[in-house]
C-alpha cells in the first residue's frame, strides 16, 4: 500500500500557483507580439512598416525571472529582445484609441527570445522560432498602468552586466495604446492577455552561460525590477524525420546579431567601395554599355529617361519602388498615410538610388521636391523613374541626380498607386533588382549586375584608354581604316606606346 501523507498535491500546470506565471494575474489566454515597432530597430533593419503586424506566442513559452532558457543542440542564433509587456485588465473589443489604455491593467518587463536558426521556415509566423519553452520570460513585478503615462516608459536590457538596449516608449513607431486599439479590432482582448510591444535596437545573440536582464520603468518612478534569464546549452537534437532542421545563413546571422559587423561578417557585399565607385564615375555609360553587350547583356538600359542635371554622374545601388495603375479603391487603401513611396524615401541609404517602376506612364508626377529633399538628406546617390516628376524646377534645385520621363504637374493619384518596395521591378523597359548597380550620365542610365561590375568597369576603362589613343592618331591625320578597330600593326604600336607610358619613358 502506498504511504499516505498530508503533503499537498503539486499545482497543475495552468494553476495561478505555477511559478512561471508569478508576475501575472493568471496564465494568459493569448500572448500577442509585435514584429517591428521601434524607430531605432526599424532604422537598424532598413525598413519601416506602415502598420503594425503581429504574431502569437503560446502561454507555455512563459518563464519567470531567474529561470533558464535552453539553446537547442545544433543551433547558434538564440537572440534576446527586451520589451515592454502589457497585461490586459478588462475586456477590449473594438475600443477607440482614446479609451485603449484604460483596458491595460499592468506593465512589466519581457524578453521575447527567438531562435533565428528556425526563422526562415517559419515564414513570419515565428511558431517554432519564438514558441519554445521558456522563450517568453515575464516579470518580475507589475507596474499599475493607471499610474504611468504610456509614452513615459523605458526599457533597458543588460547582457552579462553591460547595457545593450536603452529606449523609451516615446521612440515607438506605433504608440502602446494604438497596439491595444488595433488588436481589439480583430479579436477580443481578455483579462490576463499579454501584448509584447516590440524591441528597440540593440537586440543580439546570447550564448550558453550568458545572463540577460530586462527592466521596464519610469525613470525616477516605478519599476518592474530586473527580469533575469540565464542561457544554458541544450542536449536534445531535432528529428529530421519530423520537420525541417535548424539552419543559419548570413542573413539570419546579421539580423540575429543586429548587424553584419556584429555577426563577424564582411560589411555587406562590397560592390561599391570607394575605389570601385571612383572607377564607375570615371567611365562613361556608353563604355559600360559596350562592355555589357560584349557579355551578352543587351537589355540593361533604362530607356526613355532624361537627367535633370546632365552634367552630373549617377552611381549607386538600386533601392526599388513599384507603382501600379491607379484604381480609386486601391488608392484609398494604399495611396495615403505612410505608404510604400514614403517608406522607401525614408529608408533609402547612403549611396543608394531610388529606382521607380511607373510603367513608362508620364501622365503624373512620381515624386516632388519634398521626397527629393528627403532622399538627398539620407545621402542617396540619386533617383530614377520612368514616370514624371512634379515640381521639376524645385526638384532640380535640390541638386540630387534625377532621371525621369519628363515633368508633369499632376499628383500621384492621377495615374499611380504606390504599391510595394524592395523587390524586382521593371523600369524603362529593363529589369532592376535591389542591389543592382545603377550608373547614369547625359547618355542615359544602365543597370549592371553586381557580380560582374568590377570586370565590366575595368574592361570599360581599358577600352577608354585604347579609344583615347586611337582618337589621338585620327587627329594626327591617320585614316580610321585599320585603326578603328585596330589591325595587328596598329595593335602592336598601341601596346608599345602603352608599355612606354607605363614605364615612364
Amino acid at each position: 500500500m502506498d504511504e499516505i501523507t498530508d503533503a499537498a498535491p503539486p499545482a497543475p500546470a495552468d494553476s495561478p500557483a505555477d511559478p512561471r506565471f508569478a508576475a501575472l494575474p493568471a496564465r494568459p489566454g493569448k500572448i500577442v507580439a509585435v514584429h517591428l515597432s521601434y524607430a531605432s530597430r526599424a532604422d537598424q533593419r532598413g525598413r519601416r512598416p506602415q502598420h503594425p503586424s503581429y504574431f502569437f506566442k503560446p502561454s507555455s513559452s512563459v518563464a519567470a525571472s531567474g529561470d533558464t532558457i535552453e539553446r537547442p543542440a545544433g543551433t547558434e542564433l538564440l537572440a534576446f529582445e527586451g520589451e515592454i509587456a502589457l497585461v490586459i485588465g478588462s475586456t477590449a473589443r473594438r475600443v477607440p484609441l482614446a479609451d485603449a489604455w484604460s483596458h491595460v491593467a499592468g506593465v512589466t518587463a519581457a524578453n521575447d527570445f527567438g531562435l533565428y536558426d528556425l526563422r526562415a521556415n517559419d515564414k513570419g509566423s515565428n511558431v517554432r522560432s519564438k514558441g519554445g519553452d521558456g522563450y517568453t520570460p515575464i516579470g518580475p513585478e507589475l507596474i499599475e498602468a493607471g499610474l504611468v503615462h504610456p509614452d513615459a516608459l523605458r526599457v533597458r536590457t543588460w547582457l552579462n552586466g553591460d547595457l545593450v538596449q536603452d529606449d523609451t516608449s516615446a521612440g515607438m513607431i506605433f504608440p502602446l495604446a494604438q497596439l491595444v486599439a488595433d488588436l481589439s479590432q480583430h479579436f477580443t482582448l481578455e483579462p490576463g492577455d499579454v501584448i509584447l510591444t516590440g524591441t528597440p535596437a540593440g537586440s543580439s545573440v546570447a550564448q550558453p552561460g550568458d545572463v540577460v536582464e530586462v527592466e521596464v520603468d519610469v525613470p525616477g518612478g516605478p519599476s518592474s525590477g530586473r527580469l533575469v534569464t540565464t542561457v544554458v546549452q541544450g542536449a536534445a537534437d531535432f528529428d529530421a524525420d519530423l520537420g525541417s532542421l535548424p539552419q543559419a545563413d548570413d542573413l539570419q546571422r546579421s539580423e540575429a546579431w543586429g548587424s553584419r559587423e556584429a555577426a563577424g561578417l564582411p560589411a555587406g557585399t562590397p560592390v561599391l567601395g570607394d575605389e570601385l565607385r571612383a572607377k564607375l564615375e570615371a567611365v562613361p555609360v556608353a563604355g559600360l554599355s559596350a562592355q555589357l553587350r560584349k557579355r551578352g547583356l543587351n537589355n540593361v538600359h533604362i530607356d526613355g529617361v532624361r537627367p535633370l542635371h546632365p552634367e552630373s554622374k549617377l552611381v549607386g545601388t538600386a533601392r526599388t519602388l513599384r507603382f501600379v495603375p491607379n484604381r480609386e479603391d486601391l488608392f484609398a487603401s494604399h495611396g495615403g498615410g505612410y505608404n510604400a513611396q514614403k517608406r522607401v524615401f525614408d529608408a533609402v541609404g547612403d549611396g543608394e538610388v531610388v529606382v521607380i517602376e511607373a510603367r513608362g506612364e508620364a501622365g503624373s508626377g512620381t515624386l516632388g521636391d519634398i521626397l527629393a529633399i528627403r532622399a538627398h538628406a539620407q545621402g542617396a546617390a540619386g533617383i530614377v523613374t520612368d514616370g514624371g516628376v512634379r515640381d521639376a524646377a524645385a526638384v532640380a534645385a535640390v541638386g540630387i541626380p534625377v532621371y525621369s520621363s519628363g515633368a508633369h504637374p499632376a499628383v500621384l493619384g492621377r495615374k499611380h498607386v504606390p504599391w510595394d518596395a524592395d523587390l524586382t521591378i521593371a523600369c524603362g523597359g529593363t529589369t532592376v533588382q535591389p542591389g543592382d548597380v545603377i550608373v547614369g550620365d547625359a547618355d542615359g542610365v544602365v543597370v549592371i549586375p553586381p557580380a560582374i561590375v568590377e570586370e565590366v568597369v575595368d574592361a570599360a576603362l581599358a577600352q577608354e584608354d585604347e579609344d583615347a589613343w586611337i582618337a589621338e592618331r585620327v587627329a594626327e591625320g591617320h585614316p580610321v581604316d585599320g585603326l578603328f578597330p585596330m589591325n595587328a600593326e596598329w595593335r602592336a604600336r598601341f601596346e608599345t606606346a602603352h608599355e612606354d607610358r607605363e614605364a615612364g619613358r
